[in-house]
């Protein structure tokens, strides 16, 4: 009997996480972009160190920046708190934080206008910096047709709110990720439309490159479409200036060797835009997304034994 009612018990539940998701971007909205996003930063800065993320957060500062102390690393992790929960209260109005309404300033925008004009796809990579929303709605905001990709919400009711909200600032084209979205993407930029994906996250079948001194599995299939379509990789970063107010950079095109071994050369793009992202986090270590597991297990488990080995050290 459990399992006929499961099914009906799954949608409630969804159905009033959708209410709950639809009063927060009421409310949200209600305040305005500088209210909502000083309010976010305060829920971000108050709630984020209880979170079991805090931990990953610090473990991950502690394997890209051993050289810091525990001072720097506390600093760091309380404004990324404060920066996360302002790009958490700042989504439902990004309508409201583009180019267009000044908000954002496009460092190299002329290199969009270019890609707009000449209609010749390119692979934009970026990763989780600062507000990362910001990015697409750059991209679309200057004329660029592009495909978006987005991970779907395990509720579908929350799902179509939060592409709804992404339709309120222009961005129309998704690709949900897998298979199908692999065809669709590909589909995409035989018929001119560029692309856009974040590139910094673990991908546990992808190409081992070296990020912040440590090996980690990384997604291929950026450098692999700009291979097979002749183009490049097109690399953004977004930063926050103050508040709710932005700087998205378009930075020089990366252009993944052609040697002809496409395994090499995907290896080798892949480790390009890896160096790409550590250079941005170095610049800006706050303003990146912390709290994932980047690296792999056996990464965080000699973190973990050498900690024990200093703390026995002490001890003894």
């Amino acid at each position: 009997m459990s399992d006929k009612r499961q099914p009906w018990v799954q949608d409630l539940l969804w159905r009033l996480e959708a209410l709950g998701f639809d009063l927060f971007i009421g409310a949200v909205r209600l305040m305005g972009v500088d209210r909502a996003s000083d309010f976010g930063g305060w829920l971000g800065r108050t709630f984020g160190p209880m979170s079991g993320a805090h931990k990953v957060a610090t473990r991950n500062l502690k394997l890209a920046f051993p050289e810091k102390d525990a001072a720097w690393h506390a600093r760091i992790l309380d404004e990324q708190w404060e920066g996360l929960g302002r790009s958490f209260a700042e989504f439902p109005l990004m309508d409201k934080i583009l180019p267009s309404t000044g908000r954002v300033e496009v460092v190299n925008g002329e290199r969009l206008a270019q890609i707009a004009e000449q209609k010749i796809p390119v692979v934009f990579v970026s990763g989780h910096l600062s507000n990362w929303e910001v990015m697409p709605a750059a991209i679309v905001d200057s004329g660029v047709v592009c495909e978006m990709t987005y991970r779907a919400a395990n509720n579908p009711y929350v799902d179509k709110r939060i592409r709804d909200s992404r339709f309120r600032y222009g961005v129309r084209l998704f690709a949900p990720k897998g298979g199908d979205g692999s065809r669709e993407l590909l589909k995409g930029m035989m018929e001119g439309r560029s692309v856009a994906l974040m590139n910094d996250q673990k991908f546990n079948s992808g190409v081992a490159a070296p990020f912040f001194g440590h090996d980690s599995r990384t997604a291929p299939a950026p450098t692999r479409m700009a291979i097979r379509f002749g183009t490049v990789l097109q690399p953004m970063s977004v930063q926050r200036l103050k508040g709710a107010r932005f700087r998205a950079v378009v930075h020089d095109p990366i252009v993944p060797p052609s040697t002809g071994n496409r395994t090499a050369d995907i290896e080798a793009g892949v480790r390009m835009i890896n160096a790409f992202m550590e250079d941005r986090i170095r610049e800006r270590p706050a303003e990146w997304f912390w709290v994932h597991r980047r690296w792999p297990n056996e990464v965080y488990a000699d973190l973990a034994e050498r900690e024990r080995a200093a703390a026995a050290g002490q001890g003894g």
